[in-house]
């Protein structure tokens, strides 16, 4: 088994079996990150290797007693650092909140990965605030995606450290977070997948907000199944096997309404191939309009509701520590302060009504499916410009965006051929429907990515 490539069930059979154990594969990470050729110094903005190593050593005794507390006990995973990790100082990828206080407990999300006997390896390093689908970080850096790494192409964000280390193999998962594509863009630029619940499904206790109507607690991880074990965990429940669909029973949605405008030549082809071998595997693949998107991309105006809630909890700090900002970072947010309580209440009121909206023309439909972004990865070059920056930004995080704002729970899966540029297909499910949303994303992750 390839560690870098292995799934939590693989790594949990290898552990029960006593092919390996924790502390081997908390070496393996740290050897990774430490890789002074690799992307380690710029993914974690804190690693926690001793404690990992402390950690592993203690469960590698519980399991020799039988006593491991899941078959999970012992796998190492990374924390974006927006959520709070007992005795740490959560940054949120910033400066401004490096001089708060420590933590005095885990997020709840930190205490069930914990509870599970994961071994947190480190703080993921992320964008400032949460506020960029790019990942770019000045503080701390930027890492690079895999794919042609020379070239420096920027990771996605805002979960970008998360990302970057689960492809690199120097996590074997982590916690994201997702507003408005957080986990799903950085998961389809650096070929691994990326879930984002229902927002109610895991409480965001102890997780700096980005926007408290949006925020969802997901995981980035290698594979379908692996985004499942880290959701139940995450949602308090014990992880159990998601069956796929039959192929033949999928009815899906590809909206012709704004998601497919601007897509490039990458994106594209790897699309219509993906529509192929799902329509090849007998799933029903229905090509029409869906009106209610409009709705949502004019919901985006002065910052939206993301640019309103992010603003009333920023704006005090802002007052104080706004120089430590990332400017770019601070533009949006200020964007907030262009609402008011008016502007907010009909948002929230049109957000309402889409909502059901969406239910109703999506009923006929198992899912809805199309790229999760409309580009490639562009390089960090490409987005040094404060316009190009914006523009960019704005089109990676267009598909995803929408979602949160319809309340659905949606996931990043690979959709290119092994060795292509990654590029991910999205697959959207309506509110609540978590658990058969990852079965049917699970059915058509075996058609695009066969092992």
């Amino acid at each position: 088994m390839t560690l870098r490539h292995a799934t939590l069930s693989g790594l949990a059979q290898e552990l029960a079996s006593g092919r390996t154990t924790a502390r081997a594969l908390v070496e393996d990470c740290l050897a990774r990150i430490e890789d002074t050729t690799g992307e380690g110094a710029r993914a974690f903005i804190r690693v926690d290797a001793e404690q990992a190593r402390a950690t592993a050593d203690g469960i590698d005794k519980l399991r020799a007693a039988d006593a491991a507390p899941s078959p999970y006990a012992g796998i190492p995973v990374a924390i974006k650092d927006l959520a709070d990790i007992k005795g740490q100082v959560t940054c949120a990828g910033s400066r401004a909140l490096r001089d708060s206080p420590p933590a005095t407990a885990d997020a709840p999300s930190v205490a069930r990965l914990r509870r599970a006997g994961f071994i947190l390896i480190g703080r993921a390093n992320m964008t400032e605030f949460a506020y960029s689908g790019l990942g770019i970080n000045p503080h701390y850096g930027t890492p690079a995606s895999p794919w042609q790494r020379s070239e420096r192409r920027v990771p996605g964000g805002s979960s970008s450290g998360s990302a970057v280390a689960v492809a690199d193999g120097m996590a074997h998962g982590a916690l994201g977070t997702d507003t408005g594509g957080s986990c799903r863009v950085p998961a389809a630029f650096n070929g691994v997948t990326g879930w984002k619940p229902t927002a109610r499904r895991v409480p965001n206790d102890g997780v700096v907000p980005l926007s408290k109507s949006l925020d969802s607690i997901g995981p980035i991880a290698r594979t379908v199944d692996c985004c499942a074990i880290m959701d139940a965990i995450f949602a308090n429940e014990t992880p159990s096997a998601i069956d796929a669909v039959p192929a033949k029973a999928l009815r899906l949605l590809v909206p012709e309404t704004i998601v497919l405008d601007s897509l490039d030549s990458h994106v594209a082809s790897a699309f219509e191939a993906a529509l192929r071998r799902l329509s090849d595997a007998g799933a029903v693949v229905t090509r029409a309009p869906l009106p209610v998107l409009e709705r949502i991309a004019e919901m985006t105006a002065k910052g939206g509701i993301a640019g309103a809630e992010s603003y009333a909890w920023h704006r005090k700090l802002i007052a104080t520590r706004g120089n430590e900002y990332d400017p770019r970072v601070r533009t949006r947010i200020m964007r907030g302060a262009e609402q008011d309580a008016a502007d907010y209440i009909d948002l929230i009121e049109r957000r309402a009504a889409a909502i059901p909206a969406y239910v109703t023309a999506t009923s006929d439909y198992d899912a809805v499916i199309m790229p999760t972004t409309a580009i490639i990865a562009p390089r960090i070059d490409e987005v040094a410009k404060d316009d190009d920056y914006t523009r960019i930004n704005l089109l990676i995080l267009r598909n995803p965006m929408m979602f949160n704002i319809l309340d659905c729970c949606s996931i990043s899966i690979p959709m290119n051929r092994p060795g292509d540029v990654p590029t991910g297909l999205m697959v959207v499910g309506r509110g609540g429907t978590d658990r058969r949303t990852l079965a049917i994303s699970k059915a058509i992750e075996s058609i695009l990515q066969p092992a």
